[in-house]
Formats: structure tokens, sequence, C-alpha cells
């Protein structure tokens, strides 16, 4: 199953085939409202801004599993994004992305891309996904990875025909 086979809903809970993106380099980050990476969605911004006309998209899932850092509805988290952040990239439906409930989409992530020494859970908040324009996933990146880092490994994907 490719990355684009799975189907999701927005924020608003209207339904999503990942199918649309094909084409598309893709950024999947589980994200939180009160996390102390929170402010990575103005930098996720900011990315997607610079490089949206190239093909690129950045896809937000809010996610409660970790400290309970995202409490509101997946609408509520969208609104906080827009007001706080100035976000326009996708916000998608709140999910699970660890456990029996975890969302086939993460579950797939997690099986293309494994964590530190080929773990598969997803540790925290903000875990972001490198995917191809063909649906590869190309790369996991920690909560911690900076603009810079993203922006690199972004840059060379990019560029790949498909």
């Amino acid at each position: 199953m490719s990355i684009h086979d799975h189907d999701c809903r927005t924020h608003s809970g209207e339904p999503f085939n990942l199918r649309a993106l094909r084409g598309q380099v893709l950024l999947i980050v589980n994200v939180a409202s009160r996390c102390g990476f929170t402010s990575q969605l103005g930098e996720l911004e900011r990315l997607y801004r610079r490089h949206r006309d190239r093909g690129f998209t950045v896809l937000a899932f809010p996610c409660n599993q970790f400290g309970r850092q995202s409490p509101e509805s997946a609408a509520g988290f969208c609104s906080f994004g827009e007001q706080t952040y100035s976000v326009t990239f996708p916000m998608m439906e709140k999910v699970q992305v660890n456990g029996r409930h975890a969302h086939p989409l993460f579950i797939e992530l997690k099986r293309e891309a494994p964590g530190v020494l080929g773990t598969k859970a997803i540790k925290w908040n903000f875990t972001k996904f490198l995917v191809a324009r063909d649906g590869r996933v190309v790369r996991r990146f920690s909560p911690r990875a900076g603009i810079r880092e993203l922006n690199e490994a972004l840059e060379s994907i990019l560029d790949e025909p498909w």
C-alpha cells in the first residue's frame, strides 16, 4: 500500500484521500497546541510558503497522545494554528499515532521510516515524515529537527523527477 492510498479527513471532518496529493512532496507531522515544539508551526508555515509553488505540501494531524498537549478538536486546532501562526497549510483530523487505535496512515509511515535503532513508535509531538512525489517515505525527522535540516532534505527531493 502506498501513502497515497490512505483515506483521512480534514479538520472539519470532510473525507480526504491522499491520492489527491500524488505528485506533491509531503511533510506529514503530528502536531499539538500546548507543546514546547508548537512554535514549529510558524517554521513549517514558512517552509510551506517557500516551496508550495514547487509542489510541496505540509499535512498537520493534531494528536493528544503525548502529555495531553492538544485537547481541542481538530477544528479548534485549525483555528489556533491560523490565529497564532497564520497557518495556511492543510490541517487534518485529530488522530492517534501509536497504539491500537493508531491511524492507518501513521502505521504505514512508521513501518516505512522507523525511528532510531529501528523503533516504530513515535516518541513525541512534531515527528515529521518526508514523502516523495511517488509516495515513497524518504525520511523521518525527530521533533527537534530544525528548519535548516528540513529545508536541505526538501530541496534535494523537490528536484527529483517522478
